[in-house]
């Protein structure tokens, strides 16, 4: 039976479900061409400007949806 540290290390290595913002981001990147770049380097190496694009989208559409 493993002990409280063992316990606590298999927790933190599950996967979580994505937030509704992180799908809405994943979406965007996708509809943008982005996403076999981010798949393949990171988010780390998008640019300025690219991840930039993604958090206007992101902003648009969240206030969209609360009109």
């Amino acid at each position: 039976m493993p002990g409280e540290k063992e316990k606590n290390k298999l927790s933190r290595n599950k996967k979580k479900e994505p937030t509704p913002q992180e799908l809405l981001k994943f979406e965007i990147a996708k509809e943008l061409g982005l996403w076999e770049k981010i798949q393949k380097w990171g988010w780390a190496e998008l640019s300025a400007e690219e991840s930039g694009r993604i958090g206007g989208i992101m902003t648009r559409r969240m206030r969209q949806g609360n009109s």
